[in-house]
Parts: structure tokens; sequence; C-alpha cells
């Protein structure tokens, strides 16, 4: 035997991986030893091996698992080495945008949350400047204002399943709002058909649609069941003050709270309506 030669435990330290995973290479034919002792089994590597080592293990950085780097080696057909790197890159492209859309939803759930701590007492009236939003919205043939809460949830369910069936991701099924038309808010009709989620930059352009920036007058509730009476409350905060309201009315949930409620969705709302003022 070569007095140069390295042990499994010499060889494993020097690259910094456990004997275990130089046996496993060993079984898999990726990395045999150059010399196994017939008496005592103990294998041997020789220093050059490492070159064979960090392209194995460079490989795996590359997120190839242990039969692809087989198969490659195996073939040395470097037009396959090229295609599945780029299929990799793909994947890995898509797993990223994966990722971006669950921290934005991470994001969206700590503001929303930061939000309802920070929000008025209910009943509160305020004028406030809204930033630009993204949304998707369904239209519905059901004025869910004719119902109980249990046709809102109904509208609601049918939202998500829209969006599943458009192959939308149910991290974006949070938050939730309504329309009511500037018309319809004026005579006080209750009359809505259509309902929104708030999207973010990632979600395709085709299918969003836009609320513009603005100053809005809001008033805050944490009752569902008594949109209408503020709804009301604000129109006359509106006419008292003189703003002219000149786009829809919306109904935005800005945080649920159903974790502490087992027995229906609780849900803090902000009502509000884009307004000028009087010159």
């Amino acid at each position: 035997m070569n007095n140069n030669y390295l042990s499994i435990g010499e060889m494993a330290k020097m690259n910094h991986i456990t004997v275990t995973t130089l046996r496993l290479y060993d079984e898999l034919d990726l990395l045999k030893p150059v010399y196994v002792n017939p008496e005592t089994n103990y294998r041997y590597y020789d220093i050059k091996q490492n070159a064979r080592l960090d392209l194995i293990q460079y490989m795996k950085e590359l997120q190839m698992n242990l039969k692809e780097i087989k198969e490659l080696l195996d073939k040395e057909d470097i037009n396959l080495i090229e295609a599945i790197l780029i299929k990799k890159k793909q994947q890995l492209s898509i797993q990223i945008n994966d990722l971006q859309r669950t921290k934005d939803a991470i994001s969206r759930t700590i503001y929303s949350l930061e939000r309802y701590r920070k929000s008025p007492p209910s009943g509160t009236i305020t004028l406030e400047y809204i930033d630009r939003r993204r949304i998707y919205v369904m239209n519905t043939d059901i004025n869910f204002y004719e119902h109980d809460l249990d046709v809102y949830e109904h509208l609601l369910n049918q939202l998500k399943n829209n969006m599943l069936s458009r192959h939308y991701s149910q991290i974006y099924y949070c938050n939730a709002g309504t329309f009511l038309s500037k018309e319809r808010f004026l005579k006080q009709e209750f009359i809505s058909d259509r309902i929104f989620v708030f999207v973010d930059d990632h979600f395709p352009e085709k299918d969003i649609q836009i609320i513009e920036n603005g100053m809005y007058a809001c008033i805050y509730l944490d009752d569902f069941h008594q949109e209408i009476d503020y709804a009301k409350r604000l129109l006359d905060y509106c006419r008292m003050n003189n703003l002219i309201i000149y786009g829809d009315y919306i109904c935005e949930v800005l945080s649920e709270l159903s974790m502490f409620d087992h027995h229906e969705r609780s849900m803090f709302l902000r009502l509000q309506v884009p307004v000028f003022f009087k010159k």
C-alpha cells in the first residue's frame, strides 16, 4: 500500500465531510477508494481524488441530487450537463419567486396586524391619504347586503376558488374588500356586485385593477353587521364637511381576527370613499 494514501477519516476531515458521506459515494460508484485493505476492509484515498470530490460537492451546491450527478459523471456529456443546469436554473427561479411571494405575504400580514394595533377605535372618522393599490376583482350576481354572513362566506369561497382555478396562489386570499358604486353610495342603495383581494407587484398585470391614490374619508368599525349604519355616518360626515365624493365606496378588511373567534369571521373594517375639497 502506498504510504501517501489517506485513510477514509483523513480524507473526510480534509474535505469537511463525513465518513458516512464517503462511504455513500463509494456505494454509488461516485468516488471509489484507490485501495481497500483486504484484511481490514479499510478504505484509502489518493489526495489527487480531491478534484473528483470537489466536482461532486460543487454539483451538489448547484442543487443536483446524487442520482443526477452520477448520470452526468458516467456519461461525460457536456451537453447533458448544460441541459440539466438550465433546468435547475428554471426550477430555482420558480422557487425564488415562490419564496418572494411568501415573504411579501408575511410582510402584508405584519402590516395588517400593525395597522390593527395602531388604528383608531371603532366609529372614528378620518381623512387619510391612501396610496395606489392593486386588486384582483371577481364580479358576482349575489348582493350579499341582502343576506347574512353565511352568504358573504360563500362569496369569499367563490373568490378563493376563482383564484385557484386560474392557478393563483391562495397566499393572496386575505384582506378582502367589496365595492359599492358612487351613485349607489350617495343614494344609500346597498347593492354590491364586486368582491376583491389586494395583490402585490408579482401578480400578473393582465388580471389586476388599480385603486388610484388620493384622499379618502374613512370610518373604522369592528362589527361586520353594522356596516350599513357606519356607511351612512360616513356619508353624513362628507356632506357636513362639504367633501366631494368622486369615486366608489370601498369596504376594506384591514385585519381578520378569526384566530380569536371560533364561530365566525371576525373583521376590523375601514369604510372609505375618495374625496376632494370644495374650493
